[in-house]
């Protein structure tokens, strides 16, 4: 779990054609609320487990109404300056729980 990740500001989200409603129809998450999560200091780990294409991320983080979400993102753009995410749902239990420990509230 590597927690030293940048991203480029201001943020730029490319939406693949793909994915851009799947969230939506599997999570019932609307594409500007994973948006918001990168503006709420999120919490950036890269995805060592599914990065064997490409390199992939994951961003635990709140939207502005307060939902706990975790999304898995790759970087593209020539300057890795665009977010492509590839997945967001709600965060399970397990997932919040660690969201609070990287957070500082699970002291």
């Amino acid at each position: 779990m590597k927690k030293d990740i940048k991203l480029n500001k201001p943020l730029a989200f490319d939406w693949d054609k793909g994915n851009k409603d799947k969230n939506v129809q599997r999570h019932q998450v609307q594409n500007t609320e994973s948006e918001e999560i990168f503006e709420n200091e999120p919490i950036l780990l890269e995805d060592t487990i599914h990065s064997d294409k490409e390199k992939r991320y994951l961003a635990y983080g709140i939207t502005d109404k307060k939902r706990q979400l975790v999304i898995s993102f790759t970087l593209r753009g020539a300057n890795l300056e665009k977010i492509r995410i590839i997945s967001s749902r709600d965060q399970d239990k397990k997932e919040k729980k660690l969201y609070k420990k990287l957070k500082g509230g699970d002291k």
